[in-house]
């Protein structure tokens, strides 16, 4: 009975990241465009982002593979 809760936990994590880097990327769109160095500081120098980055993917398949 732990599949169904961590599918739907998997599914909500993975609607927050698409709406956070919607809103990130409305936030940013004209920015990254005009101050090139605040998009290398922002993409090149965070440590956090492989970190999120690999959560997301690691969520992504179990929702995926959960979901077949």
């Amino acid at each position: 009975s732990t599949f169904p809760i961590f599918h739907r936990i998997s599914g909500a994590f993975l609607a927050t990241m698409v709406l956070f880097f919607f809103l990130l990327s409305l936030k940013m769109g004209l920015i990254c465009f005009t101050y090139e160095n605040f998009y290398q500081f922002f993409f090149y120098s965070s440590k956090l982002i492989p970190i999120f980055v690999e959560i997301t993917a690691l969520a992504l398949s179990y929702h995926l593979y959960n979901g077949v």
